[in-house]
């Protein structure tokens, strides 16, 4: 499995996939060929969504406004649903041509080629070796991650400085989001807002949310955000953590631990299945984030390698067959809702491995090829193409 690294990115929403993916392709491009120009046809959900996902303005800032960007609905048998043909031009003639494939999680693979390819990491492959790993050497799953990346430490305070920073921005921002849904914001609505008669549970339920929408509505609007594992989830682990450090009083170094494990589970369902919403559906970045803060809030709260794996295997097993339907291809509607419900379904996920770990029959490496297979198996509609679900059948008030 690769880096840690690769899985949390720190950069521009409103897409993993769609806006930091091809950010970094042109950034590459425009490395590879400082002189050139360049016409990119955008296919599959690239073309779907790319003008909700703001794709073309991304690769004009990067490339220049002589980039001519070409949104191609048609073209079938693509290597993988978010793909660029791209044309190197220099003196009116195309000197070179790519094949660039964004493959979720803000990652690009430049297809037949190894540009972008990063060395492996870790050396295990499923849960189920993990968890002998760790059984024979005595060790959690942070300390695995560390012993295999040295400066993961590191990497992950800063990933968590930059979580923080999106959820505090998010709690003072108001206003519309980009966009004709004239959404507005709701964060620091919810974040202000109690309840007469509030009981405990009910106030958990909306700090958590208000943290879930803060860094939500950041990267509806374009903000700096973390891929956890994408854009369009990012606001998942963040509210889970953000709200055990405020009310729990866990510390930076506890929740960094915790980063780690949640990163093993998001490391896994990318090496195994998909993080990307374009290849899954929505199970693919909203459950993944719950199947990820499920195991890191298990690790905060010190539980056994069994239980981890049992609130992660929860987590994920009911966001099965969810699809990705962004209304206008805007990561707004139901992107930002989803981020605050599949947050409170991570704490539900590890009080029920709490109780009921022992009794459990599907592992975690089942789940994820299960939810890998759901995923393949779901129609284009509901792939972050905006053909189907509620993005087709929504027609606003």
């Amino acid at each position: 499995m690769k880096s840690l690294k690769e899985l949390y990115r720190i950069g521009a929403g409103p897409s993993s996939s769609h806006s930091m993916g091809p950010e970094a392709a042109a950034l590459k491009l425009k490395e590879l060929y400082p002189q050139a120009k360049f016409k990119i046809t955008l296919c599959g959900s690239l073309a779907l969504t790319g003008k909700g996902h703001c794709t073309d303005a991304v690769l004009k800032r990067v490339l220049g406004d002589s980039a001519e960007i070409i949104f191609d609905y048609e073209r079938e048998n693509l290597p993988h649903p978010n793909t660029m043909y791209v044309s190197v031009i220099k003196d009116g003639s195309e000197v070179a041509s790519h094949t660039v494939l964004s493959v979720g999680g803000g990652r690009i693979v430049f297809a037949g080629e190894t540009l972008a390819e990063t060395p492996e990491v870790y050396h295990h492959n499923s849960f189920d070796e993990i968890k002998q790993y760790l059984s024979d050497s005595d060790l959690r799953l942070p300390d695995y991650v560390f012993a295999n990346e040295p400066d993961a430490e590191e990497y992950l305070t800063e990933v968590w400085e930059q979580m923080k920073a999106t959820v505090k921005e998010g709690l003072n921002a108001e206003g519309e989001l980009p966009g004709v849904l004239h959404v507005m914001r709701k964060a620091k609505y919810l974040w202000q807002s109690k309840h007469i008669g509030e009981t405990d549970e009910i106030a958990e339920n909306r700090m958590i949310c208000a943290f879930a929408f803060a860094a939500s509505e950041q990267n509806a609007a374009g903000g700096r955000v973390v891929t956890a594992p994408t854009c369009g989830s990012c606001g998942v682990i963040p509210a889970v953590m953000y709200y055990m450090k405020k009310q729990h009083k866990f510390t930076d170094k506890q929740i960094v631990r915790a980063l780690a494990a949640a990163g093993i589970v998001g490391n896994l369902i990318k090496t195994n299945a998909s993080i990307s919403g374009a290849e899954c559906g929505c199970q693919a970045e909203i459950g993944s984030a719950c199947s990820m803060a499920a195991a890191g809030l298990a690790e905060l709260y010190d539980m056994d390698i069994e239980q981890i794996e049992y609130a992660a295997e929860v987590a994920m097993e009911h966001h099965l067959g969810l699809t990705c339907d962004p209304v206008n291809g805007l990561v707004q509607i139901p992107c930002i809702e989803r981020n605050a419900v599949a947050a409170m379904r991570a704490i539900n996920a590890v009080n029920i491995a709490n109780f009921l770990t022992y009794t459990r029959k599907v592992s975690l490496d089942t789940i994820i090829s299960t939810m890998y297979e759901t995923g393949r198996d779901l129609s284009g509609r509901y792939r972050e193409t905006s053909e189907g679900g509620l993005a087709k059948l929504y027609k606003g008030k």
